[in-house]
């Protein structure tokens, strides 16, 4: 069976602040405890229906009925299974727009080196103990050494990573019983503005941002499909520690406060924001705005180009914020002593994938408290670009390693069912999708 939720109007409770709902039990008549009670069920619980939220009485819940409220979570109309265990979601919004939405049991990797708890988990699941260790002393010394070791042995795929690597985070997993964490990737707007040459999603355009309770809601739905328990030590059939990444649909610093919104939704649902990653193509006004933030995610920089000729052509969006102006404004960040900003690269062969590009990287990143995740490019249809060679994905990792910058191959998830980074595209008509019942 599909999992389904109640539709979503003008008046979806999910999405709405503390001080929100408070003002919503107050127009009521209710007293202000209700309030706290309506927040716990949406947020906690994670009900999908009215009749769901018991500790409000019979009579509450009617009333809200009547006045038109419901829950309003995404509705998952749609779903597809890789081979890897990562799931694609089509996610239908209250208007009928849909959105994809992402699900990776184990991660992809991409927490790696960032300094947080994530990066020093997935440090001990690949077995590197010393390296799991210095993150814990926030003594970081360098790449995780093993796993890169592991990443240049002739084990690794056609994508430059480590099938060995990748088998030992696997096993260690299936020894537990099940996977120890796991990553959502959300969308922030139906479509995107951005127009980046190498992605699936660009071709669809923007047709409108989505709101907070619509960005949170993904995590809420798949969360709930999946029978997650937040913050309990346990799931029931997968991990209760989960990462989620901004990185599906959209540019989400062009959807700004709607995001910043759904952070702190997310901090109450009991996901920090430690253990978020907001990625952005280079919005120069909002990486500011975002610096002066009190509760922040940890950030990541699609760079994807050693210079500004290369990168304009790849991303438009270069003509109005070149990189320069980009690593200015994030020298405004005030970082902790153990966070760095990713750099995200997309290799494109024959394009940026060349030793050259890789001493221009070098020099551009000199000095800065930073980590790169390479991403070997994830074909779609319609797109002429090719992937590089394993050979060049190596021999790119391990210059900027032995340059002095942490760097990870990231393991693309999900690619054979379009859920891979920059293939998400509303799937609807083009590839028939496989559906699958609802977890145990």
């Amino acid at each position: 069976m599909m999992e389904t939720s109640e539709p979503a109007g003008a008046g979806a409770l999910f999405g709405m602040a503390p001080e929100e709902l408070r003002a919503l039990a107050e127009a009521l008549g209710l007293p202000r405890y209700r309030a706290t009670q309506m927040a716990d069920a949406l947020y906690r619980q994670r009900v999908s229906g009215l009749e769901q939220m018991t500790t409000l009485p019979a009579e509450v819940r009617e009333r809200l009925a009547a006045e038109g409220y419901a829950v309003g979570l995404p509705e998952m109309v749609q779903t597809a299974r890789s081979v890897d265990g990562t799931e694609r979601y089509l996610m239908r919004m209250a208007d009928g727009e849909t959105v994809e939405t992402v699900w990776m049991p184990g991660g992809d990797g991409g927490e790696r080196g960032d300094g947080s708890e994530a990066a020093e988990e997935e440090a001990g699941e690949v077995g590197d103990a010393e390296d799991a260790a210095e993150w814990k002393k926030g003594k970081y010394r360098g790449p995780l050494t093993r796993a890169y070791a592991l990443a240049q042995d002739d084990g690794k795929d056609s994508d430059g990573d480590s099938g060995r690597a990748r088998g030992a985070v696997q096993n260690d997993e299936r020894k537990e019983g099940g996977y120890k964490r796991a990553t959502i990737c959300i969308s922030s707007q139906v479509g995107c503005a951005v127009n980046c040459q190498f992605c699936l999603t660009a071709k669809l355009g923007v047709r409108r941002n989505l709101t907070a309770g619509e960005i949170a809601g993904q995590v809420a739905a798949v969360l709930n499909r999946q029978k997650v328990r937040i913050g309990s030590g346990k799931g029931v059939e997968t991990p209760s520690r989960i990462n989620l990444v901004f990185m599906g649909m959209g540019e989400p610093f062009l959807n700004y406060d709607a995001l910043m919104k759904a952070v702190h939704l997310l901090r109450g649902m009991g996901i920090p924001e430690s253990r978020m990653t907001v990625s952005t193509s280079g919005i120069e006004p909002s990486i500011r705005r975002f610096a002066l933030e009190p509760v922040r995610p940890k950030l990541a920089l699609s760079l994807n180009a050693p210079n500004d000729a290369i990168r304009r052509e790849v991303m438009p969006v270069t003509k109005k914020w070149n990189i320069a102006a980009l690593l200015e404004a994030l020298g405004t960040i005030p970082f902790g002593k153990r966070e760095y900003v990713t750099f995200e690269y997309v290799l494109l062969g024959g394009v940026n994938d060349q030793p050259e590009h890789a001493r221009e990287v070098l020099d551009l990143l000199r000095g800065m408290k930073a980590k790169v995740n390479l991403i070997v490019w994830n074909p779609g249809p319609g797109i002429a670009y090719r992937q590089p060679k394993p050979e060049d994905v190596a021999v790119f990792h391990r210059m900027l390693v032995e340059g002095g910058v942490p760097t990870f191959t990231r393991r693309p998830r999900g690619r054979d069912i379009y859920a891979a980074c920059g293939q998400l595209k509303r799937t609807v008509e083009t590839e028939p999708l496989v559906e699958i019942a609802s977890a145990p």
